[in-house]
């Protein structure tokens, strides 16, 4: 019997021999497997790192705040508090832990989510989380909130649009709107990103005075305090993310929740 190991026969081998080309080639996939996944876990804590700092750019871009000068962190530290919001009810609550609580991961548990009827979908989103994570800006010198922020989603042509809705603490003016995650057409409705765009929904108002919601997107010659141009050549974007704004200022996305903060700017006015 030969006392060479199998390693050592391979080796041994002529360089055409199918079963050394073969014996090399499941090694070396092996090897790059195995560095491949150490880079990844090696990585995972700095990729999430990255991605929760791109979100805090993203809050404090929609809400005015960011500053070249100062870095994402101590501004986010400074001026935002998050709380969660059940959207049942309107109310903060502590049902979820706000540091850890993921509303994508949420949408798709049955316990944490409910189904939306084709009535109520108009956003096209299926099922809705039952609580969502919303940011408070807090005024530079102390005292009130300044800014409140909320999480919007909803269906355009090809993609889920994510993104940030703020307002001013009635409830009712635009602050700002910007979307983070999509994958629309570059250059139609991938102009959701052009800040050209975005400029055109500061000091908009969500509600009319019969405090139904009046905010609509139209194909062009917006006017007055409730109407924003769409995007030149993306009507189907331009109705998803009119579809969305609407379904999160409605009684079944953020509308209890915003009529609380209206009550309560009343009651201290």
């Amino acid at each position: 019997m030969s006392d060479q190991n199998p390693l050592t026969k391979i080796l041994a081998l002529s360089n055409d021999d199918p079963k050394k080309i073969v014996a090399v080639a499941v090694a070396l996939c092996l090897v790059c497997s195995v560095l491949v996944s150490a880079a990844a876990i090696g990585l995972r804590s700095k990729q999430e790192a990255n991605k929760q700092l791109e979100k805090q750019r993203n809050i404090l871009q929609v809400a005015g705040l960011l500053d070249a000068d100062t870095g994402v962190d101590q501004i986010f530290e400074q001026r935002i508090e998050q709380r969660v919001v059940d959207l049942a009810t309107g109310a903060f609550t502590e049902a979820v832990d706000v540091a850890s609580y993921d509303a994508k991961v949420a949408a798709r548990d049955p316990e944490l989510s409910t189904a939306l009827s084709a009535e109520e979908d108009i956003a096209s989103i299926k099922r809705k989380a039952k609580y969502a994570t919303i940011y408070l800006v807090k005024a530079a010198e102390g005292g009130d909130y300044e800014t409140v922020i909320v999480p919007v989603h909803g269906y355009g042509l090809w993609s889920t649009l994510y993104g940030f809705l703020a307002l001013k603490p009635d409830g009712d003016e635009i602050v700002g709107l910007q979307f983070y995650e999509h994958a629309e057409t570059p250059g139609l409705g991938g102009e959701v990103d052009n800040p050209n765009w975005r400029a055109k929904w500061p000091g908009k108002q969500l509600f009319g005075d019969d405090g139904d919601i009046a905010i609509e997107i139209v194909k062009s010659g917006a006017t007055g305090e409730h109407q924003v141009d769409g995007l030149a050549g993306a009507t189907l974007t331009s109705n998803g993310v009119h579809n969305l704004v609407r379904y999160w200022a409605s009684e079944n996305g953020f509308g209890p929740f915003l009529k609380r903060l209206s009550e309560e700017l009343a009651q201290h006015g």
